[in-house]
């Protein structure tokens, strides 16, 4: 791999023999017992091995990534790439550099090996010196034997890495996750470069191309988790009800988050402190979008006041430790009560949701969810005189010629959910948009209505208004579970919510 170039350093290091031996000393023994086998673990095998089958005979190489610096000398809390830690089970913040390598066997299979920097003994310069990744640090790494233990896979040194990608050079198709680790990649890729010299040298011609090669396994990794096994659903309603509780601990805040002033910062970290608590942390940057605020649909600022009278539209999501994440939204009236206006635009949303959720089922394509919600949108719209004039129903719901509706709501109403928030996005589109609904996919539903305060061709009671409900979904073989059905969603009921969980407060 390519040599990092060293920072300049201004802490002070001890670096005498004495100091060495007296850092090394005087420590109690590490406990010998292996880390307990995780539950994922007997899951991840079955993914390792339909993974195995798409690519017979072909080494696979799968980066978790690297740090990546915050500022100066200071990380980002490291996540592991998806596709890493689908395949192995790794969550949280583990581990950065680490690869596994799926390598083919004679029986047409493929032996799962996880490299990475294990735990480095108390009388090394890493120990007591390396601030990113020493244990005085940054805390004791796993050993191998733990990691083997706890995963089922087997464990090597980072180190032995470039020896075992490059092993039979030119004999073995290898395929790499390109975007996950650069260094890797690198790697990879100039082994490729000293085969194909040798092979042209050789007459040899194999004019493949390799990020083909790496487009196809990226795209396989992705399609991979249209599907979700038994622990991955229950890591999702882990998500779901984590969230549903950050969600009531916003509602018993609101009037905190009005008194206190910057009151969208207030929810966001109200949510975050649950989030953190919780799981992991939060899934994506949470929408916390109060007033004219909630009209603008990736609102991650979260900068504004929270006034008397205000909606507060709130998209956010707890990542459980395992990294599947939840992705929610409602949207609440500050004072606990909708104005004529909001409950007007609300319940149009909500009727839109109902179409939308009622086309979740299997057999069904994933177009048809937004069709069917979409549906309603343009009725609404259509029906409050908001269309352009000639324009009916089906005029805007023409995709060349029409989609005046699109003003007020631009966005898809739904998406795949698990370990990416906008999970499985490299699966063709055969495959995604235009694929068949299966027991086990998790889809979000969440159409909204978006009336922007400046907008002019709206009545001025409406502008304003950002409005967006959003659940989350369970292909089932019958039809579909809300996983967060237990989250009220009718503005009745929104307002019921507010009011049991501030009289709960007080």
């Amino acid at each position: 791999m390519s040599e990092k170039q060293p920072a300049a350093e201004h802490r002070s290091k001890p670096t005498s023999a004495q100091f060495r031996s007296f850092v090394a000393s005087g420590w109690a023994p590490r406990p010998d017992q292996p880390t307990p086998r995780e539950p994922v673990a007997d899951h991840t095998g079955a993914r390792r091995d339909a993974l195995g089958a798409r690519f017979p005979g072909e080494r696979l190489v799968i980066p978790a990534g690297g740090l990546k610096v915050r500022s100066n000398d200071c990380d980002y809390v490291f996540r592991p790439h998806t596709a890493f830690a689908h395949q192995t089970g790794l969550g949280g913040d583990r581990e950065p550099d680490a690869v596994l390598v799926l390598e083919p066997t004679e029986d047409g299979g493929h032996e799962a090996t996880i490299y990475f920097r294990p735990l480095a003994g108390r009388d090394t310069e890493e120990f007591f010196g390396d601030s990113r990744y020493g244990e005085f640090w940054v805390g004791a790494r796993p050993r191998l034997e733990d990691v083997e233990s706890e995963l089922g896979i087997g464990a090597r040194h980072i180190d032995e890495l470039k020896d075992a990608v490059s092993k039979d050079a030119g004999e073995v198709t290898v395929r790499v996750v390109r975007d996950a680790d650069a260094e890797v990649t690198a790697l990879i890729d100039e082994i490729r470069a000293q085969t194909a010299q040798t092979q042209q040298q050789a007459g040899d011609d194999d004019d493949r191309d390799r990020h083909e090669l790496d487009d196809e396994l990226a795209r396989v990794l992705s399609t991979q988790r249209l599907v979700k096994d038994d622990f991955e659903i229950d890591q999702m309603r882990a998500a779901v009800s984590a969230t549903a509780r950050g969600f009531e601990s916003v509602i018993a805040d609101l009037p905190d988050a009005v008194r206190r002033g910057r009151g969208e910062r207030w929810v966001e970290g109200v949510f975050g402190l649950t989030a953190r608590h919780e799981g992991n942390g939060v899934g994506y940057d949470s929408i916390c979008a109060a007033g004219d605020h909630a009209t603008t649909l990736h609102w991650i600022r979260n900068t504004g006041e929270i006034k008397e009278g205000d909606l507060l539209l709130l998209d956010a999501g707890v990542e459980v430790d395992a990294l599947y994440t939840a992705d929610i939204t409602r949207t609440f009236p500050v004072t606990g009560h909708f104005s004529d206006a909001q409950r007007k635009v609300y319940d149009a949303v909500y009727a839109a949701q109902e179409a939308g959720l009622a086309a979740v089922r299997p057999g069904a394509t994933f177009a048809d969810i937004h069709a069917a919600a979409i549906r309603v949108i343009a009725q609404t719209l259509f029906d409050w005189g908001l269309l352009p004039d000639g324009v009916d129903v089906e005029a805007t719901l023409d995709k060349e010629h029409g989609q005046y509706h699109r003003r007020w709501m631009v966005h898809g109403t739904s998406h795949h959910l698990g370990l990416d928030v906008h999970d499985c996005a490299r699966a063709r589109d055969e495959d995604y948009m235009q694929g068949t609904l299966t027991p086990g996919m998790i889809v979000t539903v969440e159409p909204g209505l978006y009336f922007k305060a400046d907008d002019e061709l709206i009545p001025p009671e409406l502008r304003g208004i950002g409005v967006r409900i959003e659940d989350d979904v369970l292909v089932t073989a019958t039809g579909h579970e809300n996983l967060s059905a237990a989250m009220p969603r009718t503005s009745a009921e929104v307002e019921d919510w507010i009011a049991r969980v501030w009289a709960e407060r007080s």
